[in-house]
């Protein structure tokens, strides 16, 4: 079996500056959605509270949290994925 390189799009998935939601899942607990605020907020200048929405697990075992910020470049975006992702409280992000 020949494994062939997918093309490479004409086009990047995204355009920046846009519009980004991020969500963020993790165990449970008042503060978990003001971990991932603090976290994104280091790479995200003037990022306010009101961009932070959370919703708890039916069991209330866990949280998702989304941030919704206007993402200037792949490397920014890049940056928080890898500092959310290398939280121990973190299980997943979206």
């Amino acid at each position: 079996m020949q494994l062939t390189a997918m093309p490479k799009p004409d086009k990047p998935l995204l355009e920046f500056p846009c519009v980004f939601p991020l969500k963020a899942i993790g165990k449970g607990g008042d503060d978990f959605g003001a971990l991932v605020f603090e976290i994104v907020s280091r790479h995200v200048p003037g990022l306010t509270d009101t961009a932070l929405t959370s919703r708890p697990s039916s069991s209330g075992n866990y949280l998702a949290v989304t941030v919704t910020f206007t993402a200037h470049s792949r490397d920014q975006l890049d940056a928080i994925y890898l500092e959310l992702n290398a939280h121990e409280r973190v299980v997943m992000t979206l």
